[in-house]
């Protein structure tokens, strides 16, 4: 009994924040194209879907830059810091020089939080995207102003991406009173992917190999004198010393690392009993594919929910007579003093934004960079191109274009969520009209890419400038045409399942009778499954007496 109260009590304090964000990783020699790829969806039921924006700028010397946290915007000031001469653009996380971070927090122990930092984990992203140009500059900045002003959150995966390179950084607080973090960071090999979400992954790590591997020097000392390991420095595991597995951390957060593994090694099927908190021998950090992935397969993987594996939960009694791949919160719940869970896959509806990014070596910077960004859900919104050198974002994404608690008809994310809160409640017959959609302007995004980088190539030869001016107002034309679609299918998808009943429509245009008349649409009621779950429930209460 105590043990199940213990569980239960972790999964109240990891729900607040823990389970929220998933991180795919693509090495250039395992993308089709010779990309290097990072996925983030940010999760968070409080977080408002927009797409930040800093331009690049020239700075005094001497001039303090305000940190406010990141979850709770500009409720929260965490203290001034000295502000950079020089900052780049930025473009939701990317900058202009292809550089791409994405974060998944694993919390860690929580005595390691030090109250007193000045840095939170979101506002790290966005000043070192502002000051960094590659990968390796990106962890040096990140480590060197923790050390200098603190760290204010709990422990964090961050994904940190380049053209080149990809890496993943794990970094946690030394506690109150204690400036800085204890971190490592292994890079990716090229030809491999890698993923986290919200559980540290980083189990051993080379001591000697500073091209593939760089830390803290005091990462393994300052766990043996906190008492969190005992052992040979060789035999250290980071994600041991300061985020002990559990079964929380198996089946909400690792299993979604291993649904992304398992699509692509036929290898990983042996991992399905770690998946789900059965067996303790973890994954690897990265794995070779078996086959090369395309940009479409990232965006596709963003939107799993185990479909086809043993956590697959879209056949039982749980979704419902739509068969709803969806769960509402909590993630547990008791039945008659038992303890259940739900699954966490990674396509999940409390999402304020989610993107893949594309980085690519052999175009020029202002071309070679994409954030395919889309707001709410994975599985229910559209991957728009947004490059890494636009200098206006668009309307529908910009900030300040509505908020949590006002909705906005011109905001993405209110539009698509307006939509998807539709879609959820009769899921497999209104999914299908979303799916037709989505699939309709992705298709015409990815069929346009090369004639547009061909122009904006033919640009940047003359001028920069123009190559930059025409990519953004490319994808300004693009957000907004997605965005005026999907407003259109809001309304379609209200007409045609109105009160239960399913007009009949082709193409797109609703049947009407002879004269035009609106004609009685089908009743189709519920599935034969659900009427029997309805029989067993409530025996003959229902039958018809003749």
């Amino acid at each position: 009994m105590k043990k199940v109260s213990l569980f239960l009590l972790f999964c109240i304090l990891c729900e607040i924040h823990v389970f929220a964000c998933t991180n795919l990783l693509v090495g250039k020699k395992a993308s089709v194209d010779g990309s290097t790829m990072i996925t983030y969806s940010a999760d968070s039921y409080a977080l408002y879907g927009e797409l930040y924006y800093w331009p690049a700028r020239q700075w005094p010397k001497g001039t303090m830059m305000n940190v406010y946290e990141w979850d709770s915007g500009k409720f929260k000031y965490l203290g001034d810091i000295a502000q950079a001469e020089q900052t780049y653009n930025v473009v939701g996380n990317i900058n202009e020089h292809q550089l791409s971070i994405g974060e998944t927090t694993f919390g860690g122990r929580k005595e390691l939080v030090n109250p007193e930092g000045k840095i939170d984990y979101g506002s790290l992203i966005y000043i070192t995207l502002q000051r960094a140009k590659t990968a390796r500059e990106a962890i040096k900045i990140m480590t060197d102003l923790v050390a200098e002003y603190g760290y204010n959150s709990s422990g964090e995966s961050f994904s940190i991406g380049d053209p080149n390179e990809i890496w993943v950084l794990e970094m946690i607080g030394k506690g109150n009173g204690n400036t800085g973090a204890v971190w490592v960071a292994v890079r990716i090999p090229d030809d491999c992917i890698s993923a986290h979400a919200n559980q540290a992954r980083i189990q051993q790590f080379p001591l000697n190999d500073p091209q593939n591997c760089l830390y803290s020097k005091d990462v393994i000392s300052f766990a043996k004198e906190k008492g969190y390991y005992k052992g040979k420095d060789e035999n250290f595991s980071f994600a041991v010393a300061y985020n002990p597995l559990d079964f929380g951390g198996q089946r909400f957060c690792e299993a979604r690392v291993w649904s992304f593994f398992n699509r692509y090694n036929k290898d990983m099927a042996k991992f399905v009993t770690y998946a789900q908190g059965k067996t303790q021998e973890p994954m690897p950090l990265y794995i070779k594919p078996d086959r090369k992935l395309s940009l479409t397969d990232l965006k596709e993987m963003m939107r799993d929910h185990y479909e086809g594996t043993a956590l697959d939960w879209t056949n039982d009694i749980g979704a419902g007579p739509f068969k709803s791949p969806y769960r509402y919160a909590p993630l547990t719940w008791k039945s008659d003093s038992v303890a259940y869970c739900n699954e966490r896959p990674i396509a999940t509806q409390q999402t304020a934004f989610v993107f893949v990014t594309q980085m690519r070596s052999w175009l020029p910077n202002p071309i070679g960079g994409i954030i395919w960004f889309g707001t709410d859900d994975a599985a229910q919104t559209v991957f728009t191109p947004m490059y890494c050198s636009i200098t206006q974002t668009p309307e529908c994404y910009r900030e300040g274009n509505g908020d949590m608690y006002n909705f906005s008809w011109t905001s993405s994310f209110w539009i698509h969520n307006w939509v998807s809160n539709m879609v959820y409640n009769r899921y497999d017959s209104m999914h299908a009209d979303l799916r037709k959609l989505q699939l309709e302007l992705e298709s015409k995004f990815l069929k346009e890419q090369d004639a547009t980088e061909t122009e904006a190539l033919a640009l940047y030869n003359q001028s920069p400038e123009k190559a930059v001016q025409y990519l953004t107002t490319y994808s300004q034309n693009q957000a907004q045409y997605a965005f005026g679609k999907w407003k259109k299918l809001g309304e379609f998808l209200i007409v045609k399942y109105m009160d239960g009943g399913i007009k009949k429509e082709e193409n797109g245009v609703f049947v009407k009778g002879k004269l035009g008349e609106p004609i009685y649409p089908q009743r189709p009621g519920y599935s034969k499954e659900f009427y029997r779950e309805v029989v067993k429930e409530t025996g003959d209460k229902y039958k018809v007496l003749y």
